[in-house]
């Protein structure tokens, strides 16, 4: 069975169920800088995904002056690649969506061909963030 909650950094419980995965997934796998990785919590959406029960997925948004950026996206390697991402990201776009805002995220290179496949575009050159190479991607909706 699969659930998702939505909360902010003040239910601490779910917040720092969601810091653990991304502690696994950004700082111990990708070997992001921890000050890097937690910043601007307390203007975030965050969302943990569950299957049976066990927290194996998280997100966030947050508004910035460009519109909606989406955030974080981090699933346990055990999950990866069987549509968990694509629930938890069409939950958030549902969420985001009647904003009517620019809805947009920094894509890892390896992640590119999903974001496309999920409705977003690339827009502009490859830049780097934590040390790792991306692209800006913009929802079309």
């Amino acid at each position: 069975m699969t659930e998702i909650k939505s909360f902010t950094s003040t239910n601490k419980t779910l917040y720092n169920k969601a810091l653990d995965i991304r502690q696994q997934v950004f700082i111990d796998e990708l070997n992001v800088d921890p000050t890097l990785e937690i910043e601007n919590e307390e203007f975030c959406r965050f969302y943990l995904i569950f299957v049976d029960d066990k927290p194996v997925g998280t997100a966030r948004w947050r508004e910035t002056e460009k519109g909606i950026k989406l955030e974080r996206f981090a699933l346990l390697p055990e999950f990866r690649n069987q549509g968990t991402g694509s629930i938890l990201l069409k939950q958030i776009l549902e969420d985001v969506i009647p904003s009517n805002k620019k809805i947009y995220l920094h894509s890892q290179l390896n992640a590119v061909r999903y974001y496309e496949r999920q409705g977003f575009v690339k827009s502009g050159d490859i830049f780097t963030e934590a040390f790792i190479q991306h692209y800006l991607m913009v929802f079309q909706k």
